[in-house]
């Protein structure tokens, strides 16, 4: 009898799980937009004046984008090494991971607690060379200039925030798989069906718009195909058209798509 009754509850346990989860959610999401409407203002001024992609898109999605980027902030703890804290800086990174998961289901990163915002390039472990970023098991570190630069456009093709953000997202569903994003880990295939046949021919010499950088590993090949689709799309649908009809469809998002709107809205 007792067996069965301990079954039972763990049994009830798991079925609840979701649905219980589902409205917890539901109400902190519904809270937090309340307080999120008083500070709209100051994420729009803020996210407007730094990033071309926000302002491209319509009006609605703008407010779906802000709301997301104050609750992806408020999810994380910002560490500030060698480097002066701005008000403008966790909202920024905060926008930037929220532009490219802006098409799925997930995108807090729940298994990443901390960002460590380094002033410029950086040495880890034991490599030789500097780093602008990266990703591990202790957080997400961004260098803020290397971070600015990409917001600018100052480098072709270069955006370290996107990079960066690009690590994370395939970390929280092949790594950790703490976060799942279901059409992501689904799509996921048929995109690797396009870009490992690219990525082995850069292993052998090929070159292409993606740079040499790209060709380190699939790991970098990934994330620097999302800095190209999103900084350099018409590029990219003009020499490697497969690669970003399969970005597209990975990310449920059209960069393309988003400048014809706006050259026919003008």
């Amino acid at each position: 009898m007792e067996i069965l009754i301990i079954f039972l509850v763990v049994f009830g346990i798991i079925v609840l799980q979701g649905p219980v989860i589902k409205w917890y959610n539901y109400l902190y999401e519904k809270r937090q937009y309340k307080l999120f409407l008083g500070q709209e203002t100051v994420y729009h001024t803020i996210v407007a004046q730094h990033l071309k992609h926000y302002n491209r898109l319509p009006v609605e999605d703008q407010h779906r984008f802000l709301f997301r980027t104050y609750l992806f902030k408020k999810a994380k703890k910002f560490h500030y090494i060698e480097v002066e804290e701005g008000a403008e800086m966790p909202i920024l990174i905060s926008a930037v991971a929220v532009q490219l998961t802006f098409g799925l289901e997930k995108y807090l990163f729940n298994y990443f607690k901390d960002i460590y915002v380094l002033k410029d390039d950086y040495h880890y472990g034991f490599y030789s060379r500097p780093f602008q970023g990266h990703v591990d098991h202790s957080g997400i570190y961004l260098s803020w200039d290397n971070f600015i630069k990409g917001l600018k456009g100052l480098t072709p093709n270069c955006n370290m925030g996107l990079h960066e953000m690009g690590h994370a997202l395939a970390y929280v569903n092949f790594i950790s798989q703490t976060e799942e994003d279901k059409h992501f880990k689904k799509e996921f295939k048929n995109f690797s069906k396009v870009a490992r046949p690219i990525f082995e021919s850069m292993q052998t010499g090929s070159k292409n718009l993606l740079g040499d950088y790209a060709g380190t590993n699939y790991h970098e090949f990934w994330a620097v195909s999302v800095e190209v689709f999103f900084e350099n799309p018409i590029r990219m649908r003009h020499e490697m058209p497969e690669l970003y009809v399969a970005m597209s469809s990975l990310l449920r998002q059209d960069p393309i798509g988003l400048l014809n709107i706006n050259k026919l809205a003008a």
